[in-house]
């Protein structure tokens, strides 16, 4: 008798169950839902998540006569076709409730990019943990939703698109989104009311500022400021209703009711090949209310240079967006958003305006995600032509794209 009960708690420690678990965030596809298969100890001391998620696309991209460099007989059409932006197979877990652990590979990726992410987590105490490895840096709510639940499948071109530098420093490309990095981060949720609900959010950190470009140690010491040339990075986040979860679009969460109001700043010293000095701004929105998403952000980034560079100029870049997701069925999402970009820096006129539409759709049981979108870049308030045709070089006017996602 006594070997069944053994066989029969073995079994059960080990064969695949459901969880609804929000305290272990991988952060590239959501395992807080019955997706997550959890293979768990006997003692409940162990738990392992293995995840798979693979994104395939086929895409369409129409440049207008400047978006291209035509000395290279580029067509108007072009970075078309299919793609497979992730393959990312992993595993997350714990250990004695104090430690998480997650690492994950993107097949898809290359270079320093095939490792998507890789680190682990202490909790020192119930408002603070200590993380370490390679993670998304604490910066804007659409790129810490979880990889796979974005309401479309492109994020806002504000957020990615590299910005037009007036001198002419092809090295010099910086960008709002400081992306996956590697570094050590203080995070936690503090002021817990009566019910036991976490109000507040808060990250803090130190990175190598090469958003994830590099796996190595690469960094030196400030010239200017004699302080190591690093991304010193913060984020707060209000949730009066309870934790924000990562997503702004999930098919089995359409009875939530949270909200997110933060903000959050950086600072890349040296960054740009030890080029730059880049700061950055950002205040952002989020509500998900029944089948209901709205989503709000606006950022802007200072950019000075180096006194290597021997160039005294500044540049203030702004970007913002806003966007809206709806439930018409409990599998089918609409989407819509309007993004804006002032690309050039704020000392010229012009800016880039992004509106696009989009379906997102939820096979039942399955894992799988259809979507759709449809994006139109478009100019406007430009003083010269010169400025008008440098706004949006490497930016399709007319964006297609349709993509099927598996996540298990």
């Amino acid at each position: 008798m006594k070997k069944y009960l053994l066989a029969a708690s073995l079994l059960a420690a080990f064969l695949p169950t459901f969880a609804q678990e929000e305290r272990i965030d991988n952060g590239v596809v959501s395992i807080d839902d019955d997706r997550a298969m959890t293979i768990r100890s006997n003692n409940g001391n162990f738990e392992f998540k293995p995840y798979l998620m693979v994104q395939s696309n086929a895409s369409f991209n129409w440049y207008d006569d400047e978006g291209l460099d035509k000395a290279y007989n580029q067509d108007n059409v072009a970075n078309s076709g299919f793609a497979m932006p992730y393959a990312v197979l992993g595993f997350t877990g714990k250990a004695y409730d104090r430690v998480a652990y997650n690492l994950s590979i993107n097949a898809a990726g290359s270079g320093a990019g095939l490792l998507q992410q890789a680190w682990f987590d202490v909790r020192l105490d119930k408002r603070l943990s200590l993380r370490a490895g390679k993670f998304k840096t604490p910066f804007t709510h659409a790129f810490n939703t979880t990889l796979g639940e974005t309401l479309m499948p492109l994020l806002p071109t504000s957020l990615t698109a590299a910005v037009i530098m007036p001198h002419s420093l092809n090295a010099v490309t910086p960008s709002m989104m400081t992306g996956w990095d590697m570094g050590v981060q203080a995070h936690g949720l503090l002021g817990k009311d009566g019910k036991d609900v976490a109000k507040w959010g808060y990250e803090v950190g130190i990175y190598n500022g090469t958003a994830g470009n590099t796996n190595a140690a690469t960094k030196t010491l400030s010239d200017d400021w004699h302080i190591p040339s690093l991304l010193y990075a913060a984020r707060l986040t209000y949730m009066p209703w309870g934790v924000m979860p990562t997503t702004q679009g999930n098919a089995k969460r359409l009875n939530e009711k949270k909200m997110l109001i933060g903000a959050s700043a950086n600072l890349n010293v040296e960054s740009e090949n030890e080029s730059t000095n880049d700061t950055r701004f950002g205040v952002e929105y989020a509500l998900l209310y029944h089948r209901w998403y709205v989503g709000a952000e606006a950022y802007m980034m200072h950019v000075g240079f180096t006194k290597r560079m021997k160039i005294r100029d500044t540049f203030n870049y702004f970007g913002a967006y806003a966007q809206i997701g709806y439930f018409a069925t409990p599998q089918l999402q609409l989407a819509a958003r309007y993004d804006f970009y002032d690309r050039n820096g704020s000392g010229l006129d012009g800016y880039l305006n992004s509106p696009a539409v989009g379906i997102n759709y939820f096979f039942r049981g399955t894992g799988l995600k259809l979507s759709a979108m449809y994006q139109y870049t478009g100019r406007w308030g430009h003083q010269t032509q010169l400025d008008r045709d440098n706004d949006d070089l490497g930016i399709a006017t007319h964006s297609a794209r349709v993509q099927l996602q598996y996540s298990f």
